[in-house]
């Protein structure tokens, strides 16, 4: 018999059954989540908006001005001030961003990730550009 070069992951990998909506509920505990209003203040103030939905959605909705469009494949890449592929943007990890995503549900997984890069600011939009649109926010 061969041995096998796979690690055992069961003491790293948490293997209890949870829902979406449970996920979901847990990951928003850890951020302090921005109305759109709050979101186009913060952008003001310097915070990097980061849109994070995909290519059909931006052109069928379009975007919000200065947000830097990131698809979700590519964030942790991109936002990573350690990482050889990130964006200029990505210059320390006290940065603020506020992930957008269409409807507020996606950019809060996004978010959570970014903090366990250590970037403890990033948050995400409630509601997502459809909200940001509703609140009769700039969309270019």
């Amino acid at each position: 018999m061969g041995t096998s070069n796979r690690t055992n992951t069961s003491n790293r990998t948490n293997t209890t059954k949870r829902s979406v909506d449970e996920l979901l509920a847990e990951a928003r505990e850890e951020l302090d989540r921005l109305e759109p209003l709050d979101a186009a203040a913060a952008q003001v103030e310097g915070a990097l908006l980061v849109d994070i939905r995909y290519a059909a959605l931006r052109e069928r909705d379009g975007t919000i001005p200065g947000a830097l469009i990131v698809e979700r494949n590519e964030l942790e890449w991109r936002l990573d001030p350690q990482c050889d592929h990130r964006l200029p943007e990505a210059t320390h990890h006290d940065l603020r961003v506020v992930v957008v995503c269409n409807e507020g549900y996606a950019s809060s997984f996004a978010a959570v990730s970014l903090r366990r890069l250590g970037l403890a600011r990033a948050t995400d939009l409630i509601g997502g550009f459809q909200a940001w649109r509703a609140a009769g926010l700039p969309v270019s």
